[in-house]
């Protein structure tokens, strides 16, 4: 199984068009030494022809062009991505939906029915699309023996598993959490037996989860914040970064430790948040990232599990 990167920071991308923190504004200057990142997504193969792409970044277009597969040009009209399926409805993981409205079938979306809702009540993408080239929904569910193989994807099978989180602010249940609002994944390579869990939003370790994050040979998680008071003590935002659901990669409790005693084989962070020290390639907290053997996820990132 490929996994390629399209792309690997958190809302806004960095730097963040209306950021200057010491990240955004040293990336803007070429002072620091970091690399330029788009909103999170993922696409994954077995035959590094059919894609199932994870999430629809704004940049989406951006992304597709800096990845050649993606257009085969077998026809006057053409791609790589079979099907689509979407973690959750926020706006960083849904708007390049629209940008994919000349396409001339269907877009084979796969998603919980909670967001679902979210896509054609509170922000109807859904609804706008079915003026342009349609939807074609297949719905996930989160039980515990279900697992799906996404149409026109050969050899992966997809296990879907809620996660404790809040809808987007735009959902008309928003302060009424329901299961389905966040997922993570299990990716298996049926040939090869190989697994990769794959959660950019995950704000605790939750008990039915942890068998999973065991099993997986490859880790593809949350990395927002280093600290939780990372944007209050930037002066940016009040909120902490477990009152955005995510868990903070330092601390007792944070994901180093989480990640440390699990056997996987690669472990990689991504929705990376513009504040977050990692992103600068000598900083202290990324040597201490190596040192744990734990990767930070860089648009373009390339790998076989």
């Amino acid at each position: 199984m490929r996994v390629r990167v399209l792309g690997s920071a958190a809302g806004g991308g960095f730097p963040q068009w209306n950021c200057n923190c010491p990240n955004c504004d040293g990336v803007r200057k070429g002072t620091i030494d970091a690399k330029r990142r788009t909103q999170s997504s993922i696409a994954v193969s077995s035959n590094d022809i059919d894609w199932l792409l994870f999430n629809t970044s704004p940049d989406i277009l951006t992304q597709f062009q800096q990845f050649p597969e993606s257009q085969p040009a077998r026809s006057i009209r053409d791609t790589a991505f079979k099907s689509i399926v979407l973690l959750d409805a926020q706006i960083d993981h849904t708007t390049g939906l629209f940008m994919l409205r000349e396409s001339k079938t269907p877009l084979n979306i796969y998603c919980t029915d909670m967001v679902y809702e979210d896509l054609t009540t509170g922000n109807p993408i859904f609804k706008i699309l079915e003026h342009y080239c349609g939807v074609n929904w297949h719905q996930i569910h989160t039980n515990e023996e279900n697992s799906f193989q996404p149409e026109g994807i050969d050899n992966i099978k997809v296990k879907a598993i809620p996660l404790s989180s809040k809808a987007p602010p735009y959902s008309p249940h928003r302060n009424d959490p329901h299961e389905g609002d966040n997922l993570g994944i299990l990716l298996e390579d049926m040939s090869s037996g190989k697994k990769t869990f794959y959660a950019p939003g995950l704000g605790q370790i939750e008990s039915h989860i942890k068998p999973y994050m065991e099993a997986a040979d490859c880790l593809l998680v949350d990395g927002t914040c280093w600290t939780n008071d990372e944007m209050k003590s930037l002066g940016i935002a009040n909120k902490m970064s477990l009152d955005m659901g995510h868990l903070p990669q330092s601390g007792p409790g944070g994901m180093i430790e989480v990640l440390r005693p699990l056997p996987a084989e690669k472990k990689v962070l991504i929705h990376i948040n513009n504040t977050n020290p990692i992103l600068r390639e000598n900083s202290e907290q990324r040597q201490k990232l190596t040192e744990e053997n734990i990767d930070v996820a860089y648009d373009g990132m390339d790998f076989v599990v």
